[in-house]
């Protein structure tokens, strides 16, 4: 994925957490004949989170099946240690958490190495703050407005105020980073977060029951 937005101003990425996993390779399908720009892909490891979902086999085993970019939301603890696996795999974009790592700039460095893009993504509590040194090197800053773990959870919206302060020191700094969004999102909250600034709404339960109406 090229790191601009499309005409419609934002790229909306329906997240596979959601989908029917009997049959994953028809939810490809329906998020392309639905506008999905992204195929977001939360790879949980029953650790950083208490789920454990996706692993590098299923990526590869879809990479096929769709044109669309992969972004592999890294839900796990040392994050480092999966990247090479999931570039192979087919990943376009590798996100890692902010909380679960501590040589960020380094992760940052060795998925820009493969080739891919790189982003880091906030937990609910975790303040802008906090990442204000490595933004000049990320391709985009993943703002959850849910505690992450779970699909169909109630959105946060005071985490939804990090989307305006990322978007300001973007701006301030000359930088070029996507702010994504993802928890939460329905039609209504979809609005919220594009108000804010959202260059990319990360949507699973909503999207996939059809009731996402932008």
């Amino acid at each position: 994925m090229k790191n601009e937005i499309q005409d419609k101003g934002w790229l909306l990425a329906p997240s596979l957490l959601s989908a029917d996993f009997y049959s994953l390779k028809d939810s490809l399908s329906f998020i392309e004949k639905k506008g999905g720009d992204v195929i977001h892909i939360d790879v949980m490891d029953g650790t950083f989170v208490p789920q454990i979902s996706f692993g590098q086999p299923v990526v590869a085993s879809l990479r096929s099946h769709s044109t669309l970019p992969f972004d592999v939301h890294l839900m796990v603890e040392h994050p480092e240690t999966q990247i090479e696996s999931f570039a192979k795999a087919g990943a376009d974009w590798i996100t890692f958490h902010w909380e679960a790592a501590l040589h960020h700039h380094r992760i940052i460095t060795a998925i820009h190495d493969l080739g891919l893009k790189a982003g880091i993504s906030l937990v609910p509590s975790t303040p802008v703050s906090a990442v204000e040194e490595i933004l000049p090197f990320v391709d985009l800053i993943l703002v959850m407005t849910v505690n992450p773990g779970f699909g169909g959870q109630i959105f946060i919206e005071n985490a939804a105020e990090k989307i305006k302060q990322l978007k300001d020191k973007k701006l301030d700094g000359g930088y070029s980073y996507l702010v994504s969004v993802d928890g939460g999102i329905n039609s209504e909250t979809a609005r919220v977060v594009l108000d804010k600034g959202a260059d990319i709404i990360v949507s699973g339960s909503s999207f996939f029951k059809g009731s996402l109406i932008l």
